[in-house]
């Protein structure tokens, strides 16, 4: 999956939220807003909140990739269940989840 928006693009569209529209094999489609991309242990990791009015968030690996215009990124799913609840652990540190629930 791709779309043609850099990581910098992302960040400097504050006012815009960027929609990327996620296929899956079976065909069904699922826009999702870009919350952000962030770093684990030297990997990219980007948040997509669907737009279905859930309390879902998708967490995929984030790889910038050349494409026709331009620079462009790649999804990447998370298969390792290690590496997918450290992305979790980090996202939820990040937004402020782990404080909430400790007091």
């Amino acid at each position: 999956m791709s779309a043609n928006k850099t990581k910098d693009e992302i960040a400097e569209e504050d006012d815009e939220p960027m929609v990327v529209t996620l296929e899956y094999d079976d065909g069904t489609e699922v826009e999702t807003e870009v919350m952000g991309v962030f770093d684990v242990d030297g990997k990219e990791y980007i948040a997509l909140v669907p737009d279905d009015g859930s309390d879902d968030v998708y967490l995929y690996g984030y790889a910038e990739v050349d494409g026709e215009d331009g620079d462009e990124f790649e999804l990447i799913d998370i298969e390792d269940e290690a590496e997918f609840d450290k992305v979790v652990e980090a996202f939820d540190e990040l937004m402020g989840f782990e404080d909430e629930e400790e007091e």
